[in-house]
């Protein structure tokens, strides 16, 4: 059996940026083993399937270890796949997810995803979380699936080298670090080692819990930002109150067929 596969740098306008995410059209579904163990062979940070039904598209996400809820740049990628190789020429995209409905507009080069929006509860520091990062954030909050923690500067957040072996063992998806931006409205990196990444180049899904602080702080609803990982990405935000637009850019590396038995 060949499976197509793409891989798409997400979240930027040119090669080797972004966040790489690989997208695997089907015509139905394959075993959820399966599933992950091309994830796992992939070993990206997600690997995106689809399925059509109907006018839209059922999609689901991996990473080398778990079927995750919510991701964005392999939907920004997969939305390039429709787009620029299926021959979708429709500005206007609809996936099925198990985070529900998530519309996609294609304006000109840029993918503007309409996620929901998280809901972020201030929380007491761990202090394992304290010392896995080496630094006292000036905040926390968590969301549904990530802790939230403030800093003062974008030059903390580019310093950061985690002990990702403890940071491992947090209860969450993920670790969000953020900061007011020097050139942007703020910077921010992803820490997911208990999701199978030690990093994640750029999180789309994590601009849900990012956007509501911000918005709210810098009073707001319209915000540029950048995930200041090695590859480095941005991200055009638009705060909608219960939803969140996040839209990027996004090119094609790699075009190819996975052989299955």
């Amino acid at each position: 059996m060949k499976i197509p596969i793409y891989q798409v740098d997400a979240f930027t306008d040119h090669l080797f940026g972004g966040n790489p995410a690989a997208i695997c059209p089907l015509e139905s579904w394959l075993p959820e083993k399966t599933m992950q163990q091309i994830a796992a062979e992939n070993n990206l940070s997600e690997t995106a399937f689809f399925v059509r039904e109907g006018s839209n598209y059922h999609i689901r996400w991996f990473t080398p270890t778990i079927e995750v809820d919510l991701c964005g740049h392999a939907t920004v990628a997969t939305a390039h796949v429709l787009h620029h190789h299926l021959g979708n020429k429709s500005t206007e995209l609809s996936f099925d997810s198990k985070s529900g409905i998530l519309p996609v507009q294609i304006k000109n080069d840029l993918y503007v995803l309409n996620f929901p929006a998280d809901t972020i509860k201030a929380t007491a520091i761990d202090s394992q979380l304290v010392e896995s990062l080496g630094s006292w954030p000036l905040e926390t909050y968590k969301g549904r699936t990530d802790y939230l923690l403030i800093f003062s500067s974008e030059k903390e957040i580019h310093d950061f080298q985690p002990d990702f072996a403890q940071l491992s063992q947090i209860k969450a998806r993920g670790i969000i670090v953020t900061a007011p931006g020097d050139t942007v409205d703020f910077v921010s990196r992803f820490f997911g080692p208990q999701s199978g990444i030690n990093e994640d180049p750029v999180t789309g899904s994590a601009h849900t819990t990012l956007v509501p602080y911000w918005s709210k702080r810098l009073n707001k609803n319209e915000l540029i930002a950048k995930q200041v990982s090695h590859r480095g990405g941005e991200l055009f935000l638009k705060n909608l109150g219960d939803r969140i637009e996040i839209g990027g850019k996004a090119k094609t590396y790699l075009i190819g067929e996975i052989e299955t038995d």
